[in-house]
């Protein structure tokens, strides 16, 4: 079963590129009129770097006959990044997110982003939240993990495979294979998931790696109040430790080297 509980492990060699964790509320005018000296002061003991950068949105689709597409103003995306640069606070007048490159525990995740969302909703007052998403990245490195030998179908459960878990297919031939599902999820959860082969980092570089991404997203939207969102967040999270203990093999498990929580 993909969604059966299993046991929480920490890994000694984690294959994780980059966990993210973004809110969404109702537009804040007032984040994008003037920099966020306040909200900067409350989290720059954690987050002492700050840059700013100025986002075009793409053009949206204005009603007529015919239909016409309408510039919208650029969005100015405030960044506050640790001292190491493996954690990072985004703020716009539309969401707020933490994202790490050093991902241990869910509970130290959530301590951080609970500190800085404890801020943003003192300083700032949403009215609601609009969307809750969690997306973990992972890239299994076959030579990292001194699995070079194997196949993607000794590692990655067949679910995730689309062909290449076919015992007739051979995985040197298969030049570009994929799974990706949308779906709802219990508790007014979704998912959103792509599972398949691809070179990670600048694809002109074609001396990099082909690695296996399992990127998935879990969200839940509507008017989620302050309140309600550790809850949510504890279900997110969750769904995405089923879903990757679901996805590897005892063989990919046991290289990674696990430590029951």
């Amino acid at each position: 079963m993909l969604f059966a509980e299993y046991q929480r492990f920490r890994y000694a060699r984690p294959q994780l590129m980059e966990v993210i964790c973004q809110l969404r509320f109702p537009t804040i005018l007032a984040i994008g009129a003037q920099e966020p000296a306040a909200f900067q002061e409350a989290i720059r003991q954690d987050f002492p770097r700050y840059v700013a950068r100025q986002e075009q949105l793409p053009p949206r689709l204005r009603p007529g006959n015919p239909p016409t597409l309408e510039p919208q103003k650029p969005v100015t995306n405030y960044n506050f990044i640790s001292t190491d640069n493996t954690w990072k606070l985004n703020l716009t007048q539309n969401f707020i997110s933490l994202s790490t490159l050093r991902y241990q525990r869910w509970e130290d995740f959530a301590v951080r982003l609970d500190k800085a969302l404890a801020q943003f909703i003192q300083i700032y007052q949403p009215a609601f939240f609009e969307r809750v998403g969690l997306r973990y990245v992972n890239a299994f490195s076959r030579k990292a993990l001194g699995l070079e030998d194997c196949l993607w179908d000794d590692l990655i459960q067949s679910h995730f495979l689309g062909i290449l878990g076919e015992p007739d297919v051979s995985e040197p031939d298969v030049t570009k294979c994929g799974v990706d599902v949308e779906c709802s999820l219990a508790g007014g959860c979704r998912m959103k998931v792509h599972g398949g082969p691809g070179r990670v980092g600048n694809p002109k570089a074609p001396e990099k790696e082909i690695r296996f991404v399992l990127d998935g997203d879990y969200s839940a939207a509507g008017q989620l109040s302050a309140d309600a969102l550790p809850a949510k967040l504890e279900d997110l999270h969750r769904y995405a430790v089923c879903l990757f203990q679901g996805a590897i093999t005892r063989e990919l498990h046991s290289a990674m080297g696990p430590t029951e929580e």
